[in-house]
């Protein structure tokens, strides 16, 4: 690929915070970013200059965005594939590809990859019918997680059923609603995995085939949200984290992601990998937002790289630990009210704020720090969060 000297127009979908994290990755780089944001008033429209409202679910204007950039890629997973095809049958450069994308789109597609390619998957079922989910729930035992295969996150589209009469309570509705659903027909099942501990295995790969892995972090969950994460994760068996890291790498190569991928995973000792599968994220991931700070390339960076087809920067840590923490929305409607005292004690922190409202329980911000302490590090981290969150 041979570019202008103002370099290749990257084009993302999606106006949220990792379009906007890209930005400065893009700047330094010299390349162009630009943005098909869902409305005036998402994060990366006041990052990125050219940013375009329009709806990526109109076929007519996303191919209008898309002539317009030399590689398209991705904010979220939620763009029709069938449109990514079209594009693509029209000559336009879409990274990563539907054919790997559908992955970390649809659940069900992912759990039959996992299969596929021999790497430990929970016990899992595609159900049409309440009776299909009481049949593997007695089959499996109780409890079981329910899924819908689209559209969820951050715990949402998720159920836990503890037994048969939780299941018949809590998800005849989704059942129910499964004939009006133009999204999907079914539902997935899967066992509740008795894990010790949330694991992310991030990686990159473009199209030349070059592969580069960050450290196994490890993902603290708070009432499912993304709370902390650790790099590398504190106690991980050195067995834990080739086995890990090579089945991240093995997804990312046998289905060609170009891209950041993350693979989500869940530690559970006693089993014969040591780890099983839980999702696949094909776009930078609060799990590696840590990189920001605390790697010699950030995950923003490398996804700019990898979908430019551009050699990949070297992923080692800067210091023993880094460690990212997210703030949310709460009763603190000044974030800048208390920044003097949030920099002022805790200057090693690097900040990091969306620009966006701060609405109760939304994500709207993380703070990353480098260093050798981890117990300090985490108590730091969290006094900082604390005071975004709640106010002085």
């Amino acid at each position: 690929m041979t570019f202008p000297v103002t370099g290749p127009k990257i084009g993302v979908v999606g106006g949220g915070q990792l379009a906007r994290m890209m930005a400065p990755a893009a700047t330094e780089l010299g390349l162009e970013l630009q943005v098909l944001a869902e409305s005036d008033d998402v994060c990366a429209t006041r990052a990125v200059p050219y940013a375009p409202v329009g709806d990526y679910r109109d076929f007519d204007t996303l191919h209008e965005f898309a002539r317009g950039v030399d590689v398209l890629t991705f904010d979220h997973e939620h763009v029709p594939t069938d449109f990514l095809q079209r594009l693509i049958d029209d000559g336009i450069n879409v990274q990563p590809r539907p054919g790997a994308l559908v992955h970390a789109q649809d659940k069900l597609e992912m759990r039959k990859a996992v299969d596929r390619l021999g790497l430990p998957n929970p016990t899992w079922a595609e159900v049409k019918t309440l009776n299909e989910l009481l049949v593997f729930g007695e089959e499996t035992g109780w409890p079981v997680v329910l899924k819908t295969p689209r559209g969820g996150y951050d715990g949402k589209g998720v159920l836990v059923l503890d037994d048969a009469d939780q299941a018949r309570h809590q998800a005849a509705t989704w059942f129910d609603q499964l004939p009006e659903r133009t999204d999907f027909s079914s539902l997935l099942v899967e066992e509740k995995v008795p894990f010790t501990r949330e694991l992310s295995a991030l990686v990159a790969r473009r199209d030349s085939g070059e592969v580069r892995a960050w450290p196994v972090a490890e993902s603290i969950q708070v009432n499912s949200v993304c709370d902390e994460v650790i790099a590398p994760a504190p106690g991980l068996s050195e067995d834990l984290v080739k086995a890990a890291t090579a089945a991240a790498v093995q997804v990312a190569t046998e289905l060609e992601v170009t891209g950041v991928m993350a693979a989500e995973l869940f530690e559970v000792p006693g089993s014969a990998a040591g780890f099983m599968v839980n999702e696949f994220a094909m776009r930078p991931h609060n799990s590696g937002h840590w990189t920001q700070d605390g790697s010699v390339t950030s995950q923003f960076e490398q996804h700019l790289r990898a979908v430019a087809n551009l050699p990949l920067g070297d992923t080692s840590l800067k210091g023993d630990y880094a460690l990212m923490k997210n703030f949310l929305g709460g009763e603190n409607q000044d974030i800048f009210g208390v920044y003097p005292q949030v920099l002022g004690n805790y200057p090693a922190a690097k900040l990091h704020f969306y620009g966006k409202e701060p609405k109760h329980g939304r994500k709207i911000g993380h703070i990353n720090m480098v260093g050798s302490n981890l117990p300090t590090m985490r108590q730091q981290a969290t006094t900082a969060a604390h005071l975004l969150t709640h106010g002085a």
